[in-house]
């Protein structure tokens, strides 16, 4: 499993706006991508027009070959994409095993 963080930064006085398009795009592009798993998304408390999302992946490769080279992309984007006052930053992580 992969997790994806991404640090999006909105434009001030959008939260309502953009957490509906979150809520859709999730909806509509990210859950019907071959490879999804899931996502949450947290607001920030100190700076409200931040949010982190978290996507969960069966690979690496299902996000960025299969999402982000795929037909469901553009369509996330464009309902996201005209929210974020700068380009979000996007890491990849994999699970540590502890035990």
């Amino acid at each position: 499993m992969i997790l994806e963080i991404v640090d999006i930064r909105i434009h001030a006085g959008q939260q309502a706006a953009f957490e509906a398009a979150l809520k859709e795009g999730i909806a509509t592009t990210l859950s019907r991508s071959p490879g999804f798993i899931s996502a949450r998304v947290q607001h920030g408390i100190e700076s409200p027009e931040r949010y982190m999302v978290f996507i969960e992946w069966q690979t690496l490769e299902d996000h960025m070959q299969g999402f982000r080279n795929g037909p469901l992309y553009p369509v996330w984007r464009g309902l996201v994409g005209g929210f974020f006052a700068s380009p979000p930053g996007m890491e990849h992580f994999s699970a540590v095993p502890l035990g």
